[in-house]
């Protein structure tokens, strides 16, 4: 199996999804940290790219503007408060990346969508 790392844009195959999950391939972002998992494991953490569409809260999302780094063609949203995990069997590999400012970010949104930047309630 191959490793994906952190901040790398995948394209995956959700096809099967089901009424409010993704049912089409799509690229997303892995947001896994790289040392957490080892290669062996059969799921990588991705949060999805897509347009400005129904699926965007913006408060929870952070905006690529197309770069020779990324590949983008246009503007799109990396979904945080979408982060799921996914077989590795449905990635497939892209040279494209996040910046690591944009990864970060990213991981912001991700504790903010789970509660992390909140304090803890008894």
């Amino acid at each position: 199996m191959s490793k994906f790392r952190a901040g790398q844009i995948v394209v995956v195959d959700w096809r099967d999804g089901k009424k409010l999950e993704a049912n089409k391939t799509r690229p997303a972002v892995v947001v896994e940290d790289d040392e957490l998992f080892d290669d062996s494991w059969p799921a990588v953490l991705l949060a999805p790219l897509t347009d400005e569409g129904p699926h965007v809260i913006r408060a929870l999302s952070v905006p690529l503007d197309p770069s020779t780094e990324n590949g983008c063609t246009k503007r799109c949203y990396v979904a945080a408060h979408l982060v799921t995990a996914t077989a590795v069997s449905r990635v497939r590999a892209t040279p494209s990346r996040v910046t690591e400012a944009e990864l970060r970010s990213i991981r912001e949104k991700i504790a903010q969508t789970i509660g992390l930047d909140q304090p803890m309630r008894s």
